[in-house]
Protein backbone atom coordinates (compact mmCIF):
# COMPACT_ATOMS: atom_id res chain seq x y z
CA UNK A 1 0.00 0.00 0.00
CA UNK A 2 1.43 3.63 -1.04
CA UNK A 3 1.96 5.82 1.77
CA UNK A 4 0.20 9.18 1.88
CA UNK A 5 1.33 12.35 -0.15
CA UNK A 6 1.42 15.38 1.83
CA UNK A 7 0.32 18.22 0.55
CA UNK A 8 2.94 20.23 -1.69
CA UNK A 9 2.86 23.72 -0.72
CA UNK A 10 1.92 24.73 -4.23
CA UNK A 11 -1.37 22.89 -3.69
CA UNK A 12 -2.55 24.75 -0.34
CA UNK A 13 -4.11 27.08 -2.16
CA UNK A 14 -6.70 24.12 -3.74
CA UNK A 15 -7.23 22.60 -0.38
CA UNK A 16 -8.44 25.99 0.80
CA UNK A 17 -10.80 26.42 -2.02
CA UNK A 18 -12.03 23.34 -1.73
CA UNK A 19 -12.56 23.95 1.99
CA UNK A 20 -13.91 27.19 1.28
CA UNK A 21 -16.61 25.15 -0.97
CA UNK A 22 -17.42 22.53 1.64
CA UNK A 23 -18.48 25.09 4.42
CA UNK A 24 -20.67 26.80 1.71
CA UNK A 25 -22.88 24.05 1.42
CA UNK A 26 -26.22 23.65 2.67
CA UNK A 27 -25.89 20.82 5.46
CA UNK A 28 -22.56 22.20 7.06
CA UNK A 29 -23.61 26.01 6.97
CA UNK A 30 -26.57 25.38 8.81
CA UNK A 31 -24.89 23.99 11.53
CA UNK A 32 -22.64 26.41 11.87
CA UNK A 33 -25.24 28.90 11.28
CA UNK A 34 -26.55 28.07 14.86
CA UNK A 35 -23.27 29.98 16.04
CA UNK A 36 -24.09 33.61 15.36
CA UNK A 37 -20.62 34.62 16.96
CA UNK A 38 -19.09 32.94 13.81
CA UNK A 39 -16.18 31.68 16.21
CA UNK A 40 -17.15 27.82 15.42
CA UNK A 41 -16.88 28.38 12.14
CA UNK A 42 -13.44 30.28 12.45
CA UNK A 43 -12.37 27.31 14.63
CA UNK A 44 -13.29 24.65 12.34
CA UNK A 45 -11.25 25.97 9.74
CA UNK A 46 -8.28 26.59 11.65
CA UNK A 47 -8.19 23.13 12.94
CA UNK A 48 -8.95 21.98 9.09
CA UNK A 49 -6.25 23.91 8.12
CA UNK A 50 -3.84 22.74 11.03
CA UNK A 51 -4.61 19.10 9.98
CA UNK A 52 -4.50 19.20 5.86
CA UNK A 53 -2.01 16.30 5.59
CA UNK A 54 -4.29 14.09 7.63
CA UNK A 55 -7.48 15.26 6.13
CA UNK A 56 -6.51 15.45 2.37
CA UNK A 57 -4.82 11.60 3.15
CA UNK A 58 -8.15 10.82 2.32
CA UNK A 59 -7.61 11.65 -1.28
CA UNK A 60 -4.59 10.13 -1.67
CA UNK A 61 -4.70 8.21 -4.59
CA UNK A 62 -6.18 10.72 -6.97
CA UNK A 63 -3.52 12.97 -5.47
CA UNK A 64 -0.47 11.12 -6.25
CA UNK A 65 -2.01 10.55 -9.93
CA UNK A 66 -2.35 14.21 -10.27
CA UNK A 67 1.12 14.68 -9.11
CA UNK A 68 2.75 12.09 -11.49
CA UNK A 69 1.06 13.97 -14.33
CA UNK A 70 1.89 17.13 -13.47
CA UNK A 71 5.76 15.92 -12.83
CA UNK A 72 5.92 14.69 -16.25
CA UNK A 73 4.37 17.72 -17.98
CA UNK A 74 7.10 19.78 -16.16
CA UNK A 75 10.05 17.32 -16.95
CA UNK A 76 8.90 17.60 -20.71
CA UNK A 77 8.39 21.05 -20.40
CA UNK A 78 12.12 21.58 -18.95
CA UNK A 79 13.79 19.19 -21.65
CA UNK A 80 17.40 21.09 -22.66
CA UNK A 81 16.97 22.40 -26.09
CA UNK A 82 20.43 21.97 -27.02
CA UNK A 83 20.94 18.46 -27.13
CA UNK A 84 16.47 18.50 -28.07
CA UNK A 85 16.84 20.86 -31.40
CA UNK A 86 20.43 20.53 -32.66
CA UNK A 87 20.19 16.60 -33.53
CA UNK A 88 16.92 17.60 -35.40
CA UNK A 89 18.61 20.37 -37.11
CA UNK A 90 21.18 17.98 -38.64
CA UNK A 91 19.08 15.66 -39.31
CA UNK A 92 17.55 18.37 -41.78
CA UNK A 93 20.33 19.97 -43.08
CA UNK A 94 22.67 16.72 -43.59
CA UNK A 95 20.55 15.64 -46.33
CA UNK A 96 19.55 19.15 -47.94
CA UNK A 97 23.53 19.82 -48.10
CA UNK A 98 24.41 16.30 -49.25
CA UNK A 99 21.54 16.63 -52.45
CA UNK A 100 22.85 20.03 -53.07
CA UNK A 101 26.32 18.97 -53.17
CA UNK A 102 25.54 15.87 -55.24
CA UNK A 103 23.72 18.24 -57.94
CA UNK A 104 26.29 20.25 -58.38
CA UNK A 105 29.00 17.50 -58.81
CA UNK A 106 26.80 15.80 -61.06
CA UNK A 107 25.54 18.62 -62.92
CA UNK A 108 29.86 19.51 -63.39
CA UNK A 109 30.85 15.88 -64.55
CA UNK A 110 28.25 15.34 -66.70
CA UNK A 111 29.16 18.40 -68.20
CA UNK A 112 32.73 17.94 -68.56
CA UNK A 113 32.05 14.28 -69.88
CA UNK A 114 30.29 15.84 -72.64
CA UNK A 115 32.91 18.39 -73.68
CA UNK A 116 35.16 15.35 -73.18
CA UNK A 117 37.36 16.72 -71.30
CA UNK A 118 40.44 15.07 -70.58
CA UNK A 119 41.85 13.36 -67.17
CA UNK A 120 40.19 11.54 -64.67
CA UNK A 121 38.43 14.50 -63.35
CA UNK A 122 34.80 14.08 -64.89
CA UNK A 123 34.96 10.36 -63.64
CA UNK A 124 35.85 11.54 -60.01
CA UNK A 125 33.32 13.96 -60.13
CA UNK A 126 30.70 11.75 -61.20
CA UNK A 127 31.39 9.43 -58.39
CA UNK A 128 31.74 11.51 -55.73
CA UNK A 129 28.13 12.87 -56.91
CA UNK A 130 26.32 9.41 -56.70
CA UNK A 131 28.14 8.95 -53.20
CA UNK A 132 26.74 12.27 -52.03
CA UNK A 133 23.08 11.56 -53.87
CA UNK A 134 22.92 8.34 -51.54
CA UNK A 135 24.41 9.69 -48.31
CA UNK A 136 21.63 12.55 -48.77
CA UNK A 137 18.86 9.37 -49.36
CA UNK A 138 20.00 8.08 -46.30
CA UNK A 139 19.99 10.87 -44.21
CA UNK A 140 17.12 12.27 -45.64
CA UNK A 141 14.77 8.66 -44.14
CA UNK A 142 16.47 8.87 -41.00
CA UNK A 143 15.34 12.45 -40.75
CA UNK A 144 12.24 11.55 -41.49
CA UNK A 145 12.00 8.78 -38.79
CA UNK A 146 13.23 11.38 -36.22
CA UNK A 147 10.46 13.30 -37.07
CA UNK A 148 7.83 11.27 -37.09
CA UNK A 149 9.47 9.65 -33.71
CA UNK A 150 9.73 12.93 -32.27
CA UNK A 151 5.83 13.55 -32.90
CA UNK A 152 4.33 10.64 -31.64
CA UNK A 153 6.27 11.23 -27.99
CA UNK A 154 5.45 14.78 -28.15
CA UNK A 155 1.63 13.49 -29.17
CA UNK A 156 1.70 10.85 -25.82
CA UNK A 157 3.11 13.54 -23.53
CA UNK A 158 0.91 15.00 -20.74
CA UNK A 159 -0.74 18.25 -22.17
CA UNK A 160 -1.91 21.32 -19.58
CA UNK A 161 -5.68 19.79 -20.48
CA UNK A 162 -4.08 16.51 -18.97
CA UNK A 163 -2.97 18.10 -15.69
CA UNK A 164 -5.91 20.52 -15.36
CA UNK A 165 -7.77 17.36 -15.69
CA UNK A 166 -6.00 15.48 -12.96
CA UNK A 167 -6.35 18.62 -10.45
CA UNK A 168 -9.99 18.71 -10.98
CA UNK A 169 -10.39 15.28 -10.28
CA UNK A 170 -8.31 15.15 -7.23
CA UNK A 171 -10.65 18.74 -5.87
CA UNK A 172 -13.51 16.56 -6.25
CA UNK A 173 -12.21 13.59 -4.66
CA UNK A 174 -10.60 15.67 -1.47
CA UNK A 175 -14.30 17.56 -1.37
CA UNK A 176 -16.46 13.88 -1.52
CA UNK A 177 -13.98 11.62 0.23
CA UNK A 178 -12.25 14.06 2.58
CA UNK A 179 -13.33 17.01 3.15
CA UNK A 180 -16.80 16.73 3.88
CA UNK A 181 -16.61 13.43 5.55
CA UNK A 182 -14.20 15.30 8.29
CA UNK A 183 -16.13 18.45 8.71
CA UNK A 184 -19.42 16.65 9.30
CA UNK A 185 -17.53 14.33 11.83
CA UNK A 186 -15.93 17.74 13.57
CA UNK A 187 -19.69 19.13 13.70
CA UNK A 188 -22.24 15.95 14.23
CA UNK A 189 -21.08 15.45 18.03
CA UNK A 190 -21.37 19.06 18.87
CA UNK A 191 -25.04 18.69 17.53
CA UNK A 192 -25.60 15.46 20.03
CA UNK A 193 -23.80 16.58 22.77
CA UNK A 194 -25.94 20.14 23.08
CA UNK A 195 -29.02 17.54 23.05
CA UNK A 196 -30.26 16.93 26.18
CA UNK A 197 -31.81 13.10 26.36
CA UNK A 198 -35.32 12.28 27.00
CA UNK A 199 -37.97 10.04 26.59
CA UNK A 200 -40.49 10.79 23.32
CA UNK A 201 -43.24 13.27 24.26
CA UNK A 202 -45.73 10.24 23.62
CA UNK A 203 -44.78 8.68 26.93
CA UNK A 204 -45.42 9.01 30.89
CA UNK A 205 -41.62 8.24 31.69
CA UNK A 206 -39.48 11.22 33.94
CA UNK A 207 -37.10 12.78 32.08
CA UNK A 208 -33.62 11.77 32.74
CA UNK A 209 -32.59 15.16 32.99
CA UNK A 210 -35.21 16.18 35.55
CA UNK A 211 -35.24 12.98 37.66
CA UNK A 212 -33.04 13.42 40.54
CA UNK A 213 -35.71 17.13 41.21
CA UNK A 214 -39.03 15.71 40.56
CA UNK A 215 -41.26 12.98 38.70
CA UNK A 216 -43.01 15.57 36.28
CA UNK A 217 -43.12 13.86 32.61
CA UNK A 218 -41.64 14.37 29.82
CA UNK A 219 -44.92 14.68 27.64
CA UNK A 220 -45.37 18.60 29.28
Amino acid sequence: MAEPSRLRPEDRADFEAVLHLALSTADIRGALGADPTGRAAAHLRAHTLAHADDIAAAAGEPYRAYLAVRRAARHEARRPLGTGSLLPALAVLTPLVAATSAGALLLLGGLLQVTDAPGPLPGSLLAAGWTLALVAAVTGLLALAALLRTALGRRGAPTAERVEHARLAWRQALLDLAMLPHLRGQLVPRSEAAMTPCSPPDTLAPCPARAGKDRTPCSD
